[in-house]
């Protein structure tokens, strides 16, 4: 009967909220809410929450493990990362602090806890807002992954001293994970694809990695993240984490039920929430601050800023470890930030678009060495997104004499040998303004989100570029929007594999003939 109401509850939620422009994610917490306040009028059981907190930190680790698949650790050591992650936690911290204690009177002890809570952003919503737009790997993506990793290890120290749990002497086979990096390697091999290798993924994560650091007093989340990075370069990484992402999303559902169910508020919660809700957009406009301080133009700031906007699932683990009177404030809280801020970074881009020109007058004279506008030479064809789709067709143009070059936002791409690929984001309206496209040709558009493909055409008939425009579909009822933003020729991509298959045949057929 649990997962029948739950479920049912979070599927109408999630389409009613979806009607009217906004995520599911908040359709989500929605229902964990009435499910709170209705739920064993409908046969909810007793005892779900345990249950639903079960299924939630599952699905946080297969969250984490997938976006430690996504990392490179050498970002994680970055100036921008280290500095805006300190920075912004000793800032935001003493104003909370300050505030907690002196306005409202709280405990010292107290409002310290509450401000650190508080100061954290939310890793579950940021992966999955950049997630779900293709950007985890983009600048700001990378930036924003890599504050909230050294956020939760933060949160876990001052979990560690306030509960007086210290890493027992065996937490140090952690640091032999890089030495046994070639027996997961050949795990990946030996178990291939399907089935096998999404339980395999869910083994390392919630086994190995959740289950394995938390034996030896180490965080669980943190486990699921680093079995991801020992896995990050794997050719097949990509594959895997496409590969669990079905079950990931089904888990996570949990999560955002149970933040609902955390209880129903008060008078005094509700002012509470609604109070910290107002400071939101200083929360995000801090961290925009401290990114362009390290010399990050004002888009990718104002991208970056706005997906570390929310508050912090683990100043729900805090309140219920230590500051147990909270728990019912900080759920509130939480949602109520994930409700802004969710619906806030689905039209990121289009916001920055309108403030763009208020916002560069805050841009430092310098660029960040990873935002260096991009030079195509004497390229005739320019293809964007070198996913597999993109560097298949990048190397067809190699094969025909053509004169070739590829862009795309995961620096891991950029500077192959095989290839010639540039770092560029083509969602970045600035990175169009400084492009010369007098030699190009055509463009092929093999991004992943319809999105980005919009963008991009639109950004390409804008800049005066003439040529044609070649779009990859998944879909068909892509076609029309793209035709409309300037896309001269659509392929729908599972029918052209099929035609590339058709066409092999009839090449063997000829050959045997």
């Amino acid at each position: 009967m649990l997962e029948v109401v739950t479920l049912s509850f979070a599927f109408v939620f999630g389409i009613l909220v979806r009607q009217i422009g906004l995520p599911p994610l908040v359709g989500f917490l929605g229902a964990g809410f009435a499910l709170n306040a209705y739920g064993p009028m409908v046969g909810l059981p007793s005892d779900a929450g345990p249950i639903l907190e079960h299924t939630a930190h599952l699905g946080v680790l297969l969250l984490l493990f997938t976006i430690g698949l996504k990392l490179n650790i050498k970002n994680l050591f970055e100036p921008v990362v280290l500095g805006s992650a300190f920075a912004h936690l000793l800032i935001s911290g003493s104003v909370f602090t300050a505030g907690f204690a002196w306005l409202a009177g709280l405990p010292l002890e107290t409002a310290i806890l509450l401000s650190i809570a508080l100061s954290f952003s939310s890793t579950v919503l940021a992966a999955k807002v950049l997630e779900s737009k293709g950007e985890l790997r983009a600048f700001h993506g990378r930036i924003a992954i890599g504050i909230l990793v050294m956020q939760d290890l933060i949160a876990l120290a001052v979990l560690s001293v306030y509960s007086g749990q210290t890493p027992s002497i065996w937490a140090l086979w952690v640091l032999a994970l890089p030495l046994l990096r070639p027996l997961f390697y050949w795990l990946m091999k030996v178990a291939a694809h399907d089935e096998l290798l999404v339980l395999m993924g869910v083994v390392l994560a919630v086994a190995a990695g959740g289950m394995g650091f938390q034996a030896v007093g180490l965080s669980s989340e943190v486990g699921a993240l680093a079995m991801g990075l020992v896995l990050s370069q794997h050719p097949r990484a990509q594959e895997l984490s496409q590969a669990l992402w079905g079950i990931k999303e089904v888990f996570l559902i949990s999560f955002f039920l149970q933040i609902g169910m955390s209880g129903l508020p008060d008078a005094k919660a509700l002012m509470f929430a609604a109070i910290m809700a107002l400071l939101l957009p200083l929360k995000g406009a801090l961290f925009s601050a401290l990114l362009i301080a390290f010399r990050v133009r004002a888009r990718n700031a104002f991208l970056g800023g706005l997906s570390l906007a929310a508050y912090s699932e683990f100043g729900l683990i805090v309140a219920a470890s230590i500051l147990e009177e909270w728990l019912v404030p900080l759920a509130v809280t939480v949602a109520l930030s994930f409700v802004i801020a969710a619906p806030a970074n689905r039209f990121a881009h289009a916001l920055f678009d309108r403030w763009e020109k208020y916002l560069v007058r805050f841009e430092t004279d310098t660029r960040h060495p990873d935002e260096q506008p991009a030079d195509l030479g004497d390229a005739n064809v320019l293809v964007l997104g070198m996913g597999r789709t993109g560097s298949a067709a990048y190397d067809f143009f190699v094969e025909q004499g053509v004169s070739v070059i590829g862009l795309d936002s995961d620096p891991n791409k950029a500077g192959q040998e095989a290839r010639h690929v540039l770092y560029a984001d083509v969602e970045d309206a600035g990175f169009w303004h400084h492009l010369d496209m007098a030699q190009l040709k055509a463009v092929t558009l093999a991004m992943p989100t319809i999105e980005s493909k919009l963008m991009a055409a639109q950004q390409l008939r804008k800049g005066g570029f003439h040529g044609n425009i070649i779009a990859g579909l998944h879909f068909q009822d892509e076609e029309e929007p793209l035709k409309a933003a300037g896309v001269d020729h659509t392929y729908l991509l599972m029918s052209g594999a099929g035609i590339g298959i058709a066409e092999k045949t009839c090449e063997c057929l000829k050959a045997s003939a």
